[in-house]
């Protein structure tokens, strides 16, 4: 086997028995965005699932790069809501999903924002669901977190919204209430508009040889960051002016 493809077999265990660890093995530590990248696609390759949709953000003003796959599996749209627990919490991230409605395969030349615009059949509200394989205080690098998926461990896709609004939110007010409790975020999307990141991530994976798929959904960067929630407890979830829903988040165990 290869480094990328030893590096992809351990995070891979990782992620199906739920276990949080220390660095790679020196040899196997990804250190350049390709060898990353390499590691993804064997994680791709070795796992026993297919790829239902993409998390990314513009490029970072250090030039770093944020994009993963997710897994079809790990995209749910029913409450209860299943993933592991982070230190006993579930973690989200409140987000947009834009959903493909045909396919786009890869190709030299670059897709417009036109093609692109038309190829996304609808927008939801989401949340992207998360938990590392390394622990907390690893000391693992960009390059490792990269290579594991930047934290991703599934999505869960919630109300339709309507596709013109969607492409116009830079700020969102956030309400999360469970009972008579409620938190409230004044939310930014990191890139001012949620859907500029799907432009991009587009082409950078056409370029690669990466074609999508209609049906994939892809999310671009949580308007709040991390929330960290409670399981067995119902919440509702508003985006303000946009629509709410209720979601319930229970333990799933390796």
């Amino acid at each position: 086997m290869t480094s990328a493809a030893l590096a992809a077999k351990e995070l891979l265990r990782r992620r199906r028995e739920d276990i949080q660890s220390g660095r790679l093995d020196e040899a196997l530590r990804p250190t350049s965005i390709e060898q990353a990248f390499a590691i993804q696609n064997e994680i791709i390759k070795q796992s026993d699932d297919t790829v239902g949709g993409w998390k990314c953000l513009l490029p970072l003003d250090n030039g770093n790069i944020i994009v993963a796959p997710i897994f079809s599996q790990e995209i749910q749209t029913k409450s209860p809501c299943y993933l592991a627990a982070d230190n006993g919490l579930a973690r989200v991230e409140p987000e947009v999903a834009f959903v493909l409605g045909q396919d786009l395969p890869s190709r030299s030349e670059a897709y417009s924002e036109q093609e692109i615009d038309e190829a996304i059949a609808h927008c939801h509200m989401a949340l992207e669901l998360t938990k590392s394989r390394f622990e907390a205080d690893s000391g693992s690098d960009y390059y490792e977190m990269f290579a594991d998926c930047f934290i991703n461990q599934g999505m869960f896709i919630g109300p339709e919204i309507d596709k013109a609004t969607a492409y116009d939110i830079p700020r969102l007010n956030i309400h999360i209430r469970n009972g008579g409790q409620v938190e409230s975020y004044d939310g930014a999307h990191p890139n001012l508009s949620a859907h500029k990141p799907v432009y991009w991530l587009i082409n950078k994976m056409s370029q690669r040889g990466v074609g999508f798929k209609k049906g994939q959904a892809i999310i671009t960067g949580s308007y709040v960051g991390l929330v960290d929630l409670e399981f067995d407890t119902t919440y509702e979830i508003e985006y303000e002016g946009l629509d709410k829903y209720q979601v319930t988040f229970a333990k799933v165990t390796s």
